[in-house]
C-alpha cells in the first residue's frame, strides 16, 4: 500500500519534535499501555513470508493427462496444416508467409495482455486458445471452405458466396468453440466480460496468424512469383502485409470479441436463459461482422470505394468503439475491487487505504514501487501478487452476490478459495508491512487505528474522511466473516 501523508495536519498540543501529525479538528487521541496484537506470524525476512503463501492446488493424474492429450490434438491439427500448406503451395512460400505472418502477433497478444492487468489469466489457458485458434480452428475452417468452393463451382456458383456466407459461419464458430471448452471445464477460469475478450481475442489472433501464412506466403508471394519472378512476388507480398496486417489485422480479433461478450456476460449471471443466449447473440453478431466484411471486401475487388466507404465509416467506428469499452470495462474491475473489498475492511481483513490502493492501475503502480523500496524485488513481487489475489477476492465474493455457485459443491470451493486467498494474502501483506523503519508501526482494528509513536505510547485515531493514513499499517485478527447477501455465512 503506498505510504501517503494527510494534507494540512499538525502535531498533536504537546508532542515532541517528530512525532506523526494528525488532522486538524481531530480530538487528540485515546492512549492505550500497549497496541493490539495482530495474531500474525512474524517472520524474519521478507523472502520467508513471501514462500508462506499457500500454493497452488497441484493437478491430479487425470487432469494431467486430459491436458496432455488436449495439446497433442491441438499439435497434430497444427502440423497437419502446415503440412498441407507446404506440399500444396511450396515450402517457399509457407517460410515466407510464417516469417511475415508472425509479425503482429506479439503486439496482439501484448494488447490483450495489458487489457488483463487487474487480474491476469493462467498463462495455460492463454496458450490453450490461442493454439486452438491456430490449429483446431484453421484446420476445420480449412477443410470445410475447401469442400464449400468445390460444391460451389461443381453446382456453377460463385466462390464469393462461401466468403460471404459459409466461411464467417465456420469460421467464427470454431474460433468460438475453444474458449467454449474452457467456461464449461474450467468456469472459475472466467469472470467478466475481460475475460471472454481476452480469450476469444487470443483464438482469433493464432487464426489470423494461419490464416495470413496462407494469403502472405502463397496467395501473395509465392503465386505471384511464380508467375513474374520473385521482385513482383516481393511487391505483392508487401502490398498484401499493408492491407492485411497494418490495415485490417484488427478484423479477426474484433469479430471473436463479439461472442467474447456473450460469454463473459454468461460467466457473471446465474439466469439459465441468459448464460445460453447471451454467447448465442454474441456469435450471431460476430458472423454478421465477419460476413459483412467479407461481402465489402468482394465488392470492393471491383469498386473501390464501397470497400473505403466499409473500412472508414463502419469498420473502423466499431473498432474504436470495442476499444473504448474494453477501457472501460477494464477501469470497471478496479472500481469493483475497491467496492466489495470496502466490506472487507469493515469486518477488518482489509486496511482502508489498502482498499483505495487497487482502485486504479496507477494507484497499484505506486503502491508496487513503494513496496520494492521499502522491501525489495520481494517486495515488489508480494504487491503484485497481493493485488491480483485481492482482485480475484472481489470477483469470487462479487459471484457469490450474484448467485453464480448456487450448488452447494461449488458454493463450498468458492468459500474454500476465499480463505486460501485470504490467507494468501495475509502472507504476502507481510512482506511490506513493517520493513520500512522510518515509519512507525501501526494497526488497523477494522474501526480505528492503533498507532505507535516514536515513545513507545498507542494512541488510538478514527479513521479520517479519505482513506489514508501516514504510515502503512498491518491488519489485526479479524472476527469470523459475516457478509450480508444470498450466500452470507459464519
Amino acid at each position: 500500500m503506498p505510504q501517503v501523508q494527510l494534507g494540512q495536519a499538525s502535531a498533536p498540543p504537546g508532542a515532541p519534535s517528530g512525532w506523526p501529525p494528525v488532522l486538524p479538528g481531530v480530538a487528540v487521541p485515546n492512549i492505550e499501555a500497549a497496541e493490539p496484537s495482530t495474531g500474525q506470524q512474524e517472520y524474519p525476512t521478507a523472502a520467508l513470508a513471501l514462500a508462506a503463501a499457500p500454493p497452488a492446488k497441484r493437478s491430479d493424474r487425470r487432469r494431467l493427462w486430459t491436458l496432455i492429450g488436449v495439446m497433442s490434438f491441438i499439435a497434430l491439427c497444427g502440423v497437419a496444416v502446415l503440412t498441407f500448406f507446404g506440399f500444396n503451395g511450396g515450402w517457399t512460400g509457407l517460410v515466407v508467409g510464417v516469417a511475415a505472418a508472425v509479425v503482429p502477433v506479439p503486439l496482439l497478444v501484448s494488447c490483450f495482455l495489458w487489457l488483463d492487468r487487474y487480474e491476469p489469466e493462467p498463462v495455460k489457458y492463454l496458450i490453450f486458445v490461442f493454439g486452438w485458434g491456430a490449429c483446431v480452428a484453421t484446420a476445420v475452417a480449412l477443410v470445410v471452405n475447401t469442400a464449400g468452393a468445390y460444391f460451389a463451382d461443381r453446382a456453377g456458383l460463385s466462390e464469393s458466396l462461401v466468403a460471404v456466407l459459409v466461411a464467417p459461419l465456420i469460421e467464427e464458430s470454431m474460433k468460438a468453440l475453444g474458449p467454449v471448452l474452457l467456461i464449461w471445464r474450467r468456469p472459475r477460469a472466467f469472470s467478466g466480460i475481460i475475460d471472454g475478450i481476452v480469450y476469444c481475442g487470443m483464438s482469433a489472433a493464432g487464426f489470423a496468424m494461419v490464416e495470413n501464412i496462407l494469403y502472405l506466403g502463397f496467395k501473395g508471394y509465392g503465386e505471384t512469383a511464380q508467375k513474374a519472378g520473385a521482385a513482383s512476388g516481393a511487391a505483392a507480398l508487401v502490398g498484401l502485409f499493408i492491407v492485411r496486417i497494418l490495415l485490417s489485422g484488427f478484423a479477426h480479433p474484433l469479430f471473436t470479441s463479439m461472442t467474447g461478450i456473450g460469454l463473459g456476460v454468461a460467466s457473471r449471471t446465474s439466469s439459465r436463459s441468459v448464460r445460453f443466449l447471451a454467447p448465442l447473440a454474441g456469435l450471431l453478431l460476430a458472423m454478421c461482422l465477419h460476413g459483412s466484411w467479407n461481402l465489402m471486401s468482394v465488392i470492393g475487388s471491383t469498386a473501390t470505394f464501397v470497400l473505403l466507404y466499409g473500412y472508414f465509416a463502419v469498420m473502423m467506428p466499431i473498432f474504436l468503439a470495442m476499444v473504448g469499452f474494453a477501457l472501460w470495462l477494464r477501469a470497471n474491475e478496479g472500481r469493483l475491487t475497491e467496492r466489495i473489498l470496502g466490506e472487507y475492511a469493515r469486518a477488518g481483513w482489509f486496511s482502508p487505504p489498502e482498499v483505495a490502493a487497487l482502485g486504479t492501475l496507477g494507484r497499484r503502480l505506486s503502491a508496487r514501487r513503494w513496496a520494492k523500496r521499502v522491501a525489495g524485488d520481494a517486495g515488489a513481487k508480494a504487491m503484485r501478487a497481493f493485488q491480483f489475489d485481492a482482485t480475484r477476492l472481489a470477483l469470487l465474493r462479487d459471484g457469490l452476490y450474484r448467485g453464480l455457485d448456487n450448488e452447494p459443491k461449488r458454493r463450498m470451493e468458492a468459500l474454500a478459495e476465499e480463505r486460501q486467498l485470504l490467507t494468501a494474502l495475509d502472507a504476502y501483506r507481510q512482506v511490506f508491512v513493517g520493513r520500512d523503519p522510518t515509519a512507525p508501526r501501526a494497526v488497523w482494528d477494522g474501526a480505528r487505528y492503533h498507532i505507535t509513536f516514536p515513545d513507545g505510547v498507542v494512541r488510538v485515531l478514527d479513521p479520517p474522511p479519505t482513506p489514508v493514513v501516514p504510515v502503512p499499517v498491518a491488519v489485526a485478527p479479524p472476527p469470523p466473516p459475516v457478509f450480508a447477501g444470498p450466500y452470507g455465512y459464519r
